[in-house]
């Protein structure tokens, strides 16, 4: 008897594209859906579905998530063990202009696979959560543990609501769902809208890049390679209720409900202008630094706190910053022949 598939929301995105490739090399069979907005450059998404779909093992489904009819029409026909939802409207900043579209993408289009999900008994759904949610948290480093009530961008308002929505459906129905909080993702195929695919572009078109804070910046910059370990030992592992769990005193991270959340960082975060000075080096190429003020909705400092993950699954993520720019940088001259 064949396997029910995987399915992967989001499959021609950045990290989406990378969760396919290794599934498939493992033997998945694999369904991908996406609407290839044009949020950032089609093309781009359209040369990551390019490396999947010869695949025998891969099928794909234009379609958007937030459609709830062809959602619906998609689950009963792929029957999924797994969902891997990975589709979301990106960006804090696009956020600040356009609410609209993180609504329909992040809430409409969520509820359409936790309601898929509940329908056709899947085993596990595991979804992207953000660090955004830490909003106007300071203590350092970011813990699951930690409530997180204070968003500061509508896209961090989502991603919360993403992890309330699971845990409601956990403990309604029984659904096991694993919400990953992804730390600054970045490498090959990435996005367009990304610091690292932004100061890459300027540098080498030798137009100045815009160093926000005035440089006072730490990110927990995070290996695709890592997040992408980390989203498939996950998967393979769906949480089962806390028994320890006090409802006097709830654990934010757990719950009676098989319900989960874990952080995916480097836990090692890098001072933005060491990230710029390694991109200078890995390019041979200085940058014209444009320095500007904190953006609303942005946040000073990340930093995570991976042990949990680390426990749940035996990894923690561990690329240095200064390989995984290099390989960035190999990628993105190969790609756009600079």
């Amino acid at each position: 008897m064949t396997k029910p598939p995987v399915l992967i929301t989001g499959a021609a995105g950045f990290i989406g594209m990378h969760v396919a490739q290794r599934l498939l090399a493992r033997g998945d069979r694999v369904v991908g859906v996406d609407n290839l907005n044009d949020y950032y450059d089609v093309t781009l998404k359209e040369a990551r579905l390019a490396l999947l779909q010869p695949h025998p093992a891969f099928t794909f489904q234009r379609q958007d998530i937030a459609d709830t009819q062809r959602m619906e029409e998609l689950f009963a026909a792929t029957r999924p063990r797994t969902v891997i939802h990975l589709a979301a409207q990106a960006g804090v900043r696009y956020s600040l202009k356009n609410p609209h579209t993180y609504v329909s993408a992040n809430l409409q289009g969520f509820v359409n696979i936790l309601e898929g999900c509940r329908h056709t008994g899947v085993g596990h759904l595991v979804y992207a959560s953000s660090s955004s949610v830490y909003g106007g948290n300071t203590r350092m480093p970011f813990s699951e543990h930690d409530a997180v009530d204070h968003p500061i961008s509508m896209y961090a308002a989502t991603k919360k609501s993403n992890e309330l929505m699971a845990h409601a459906y956990s403990h309604l129905f029984g659904l096991p769902t694993t919400g990953l909080r992804f730390f600054t993702v970045y490498g090959p195929w990435g996005r367009p809208d990304m610091a690292l695919f932004l100061f890459a572009k300027a540098i080498l078109e030798g137009r100045p890049i815009d160093v926000f804070n005035h440089g006072k910046m730490r990110r927990d910059f995070t290996y695709v390679d890592d997040i992408v370990e980390g989203v498939v030992r996950i998967a393979e592992k769906p949480p089962a209720p806390n028994p320890g769990f006090d409802k006097n005193a709830p654990d934010p991270a757990t719950s009676w409900a098989p319900y989960r959340l874990y952080n995916i960082g480097n836990h090692q975060p890098v001072d933005l202008m060491v990230y710029i000075e390694t991109l200078e080096e890995a390019l041979g190429k200085k940058a014209v630094k444009n320095f500007l003020p904190l953006q609303d909705g942005d946040v000073p400092a990340t930093y995570a706190d991976t042990a949990d993950l680390a426990q749940a699954v035996g990894f923690s993520p561990s690329t240095p910053v200064r390989q995984g720019i290099a390989r960035f940088v190999t990628w993105y001259r190969a790609h756009y022949r600079v």
